[in-house]
């Protein structure tokens, strides 16, 4: 059912999306690939803003703080997830890989390696955390104020 806190909470959370994509496009090495970085976190936040922090918010501070952040986790996650997955349906396509248990561990290793790149890029993690937090905050004043 739709409420103004789930409205709020998936709008910010694709603009944290936005801003986190953003922010780890310009630490991307030259001629890397990052068109779809920040569209597809804002995708990812607004899923993740509607049916994680949305569903869960409580209208109590620490609480909805805590699912803020976990959900500003949860779209990290994701995003590093799809683009893994989709830098190995790529390679797998100009057929590097010998078969699909070596395709499967190369998938792991690009979701270490993108992911490692992430929890370094300290601007990106901050971006998250610190917004994710504010987000939660601000979703629950709103569930307080029109539940």
């Amino acid at each position: 059912m739709p409420t103004a806190a789930k409205l709020v909470s998936a709008v910010a959370f694709a603009l944290i999306g936005w801003f986190a994509g953003r922010a780890y496009i310009a630490i991307l090495p030259e001629g890397q690939a990052a068109a779809l970085v920040a569209p597809v976190a804002a995708g990812v936040g607004l899923f993740q803003g509607w049916f994680t922090m949305g569903r869960h918010v409580t209208g109590q501070l620490i609480m909805d703080l805590g699912t803020g952040l976990r959900t500003s986790v949860q779209i990290g996650f994701f995003v590093v997830l799809i683009f893994g997955l989709l830098e190995m349906f790529d390679r797998s396509t100009r057929l590097r890989y010998d078969g699909p248990g070596e395709a499967t561990i190369a998938a792991l290793e690009l979701f270490l390696e993108y992911g490692l790149s992430v929890i370094l890029a300290m601007n990106t993690l901050g971006i998250l955390a610190i917004g994710g937090m504010g987000a939660g905050i601000l979703a629950g004043l709103v569930a307080r104020r029109w539940s």
